[in-house]
């Protein structure tokens, strides 16, 4: 197997599409030799722990109503051929996502990462919840398979609070300044939204080399 790394925002579109991208390819390629870890990287670390207005903080963050609006609509047109459906006008409050991040932490230990990650896509840019609430991310965890009580009385301390900052200061501190972000083997460096031909041939040139190495074994 070959590690893939993608560093991720849950509250990121265009993660979102990224993954819709990726997931593309890898229907079409079941037998992929790729072994997936999510890795945190926090579009708003100094996010207030309760989230923010959703209007006000793009507002903000675009310089205005009309450059956000017109940042949107350049986001909807790709989700849109993503095959993506986001309900922006539900999303009412951008949250601190410290704790979805350590919830898809805990989701790896038990091999259920990618089913949350996918939850809390879902959760967010379809059905407009707020995903840094803990009964939200409770459900997604009961229902990705994990224990809601255990689940329960971790978020509720600062377990690995200051590990997921470490890992995402670190993520920064090698370069990467925006997400998503896929590294593939250790080695190869792939920023943003990648289309699935993209993948595809990523996907045919390890197979090729795979099966060399397996030749000459």
């Amino acid at each position: 197997m070959v590690k893939l790394d993608i560093l991720s925002d849950p509250i990121c579109p265009w993660c979102y599409i990224g993954k819709a991208h990726l997931d593309r390819a890898l229907e079409v390629n079941p037998d992929h030799p790729f072994a997936i870890e999510w890795h945190p990287f926090q579009l708003n670390p100094d996010m207030p722990k309760d989230g923010m207005d959703r209007r006000t903080y793009l507002e903000t963050k675009f310089g205005g109503k009309d450059n956000a609006v017109r940042v949107y609509a350049q986001i909807a047109e790709a989700a849109q051929a993503a095959g993506l459906e986001i309900d922006f006008a539900a999303i009412q409050r951008t949250p601190n996502t410290l704790d979805a991040h350590r919830l898809i932490h805990w989701a790896g230990l038990e091999g259920r990462q990618t089913a949350v990650v996918s939850m809390l896509f879902k959760a967010y840019f379809r059905e407009g919840k707020d995903i840094g609430d803990a009964d939200v991310l409770l459900t997604i965890a009961e229902t990705a398979g994990m224990d809601r009580e255990m689940t329960a009385r971790l978020l509720s301390s600062d377990a690995d609070a200051a590990d997921v900052a470490e890992r995402d200061a670190h993520a920064r501190e090698r370069g990467v300044t925006g997400v998503p972000t896929f590294v593939v083997a250790n080695q190869h460096v792939l920023p943003g939204a990648q289309q699935p031909e993209l993948w595809k041939q990523v996907i045919g040139e390890i197979q090729t080399q795979l099966d060399a190495q397996s030749a000459q074994s």
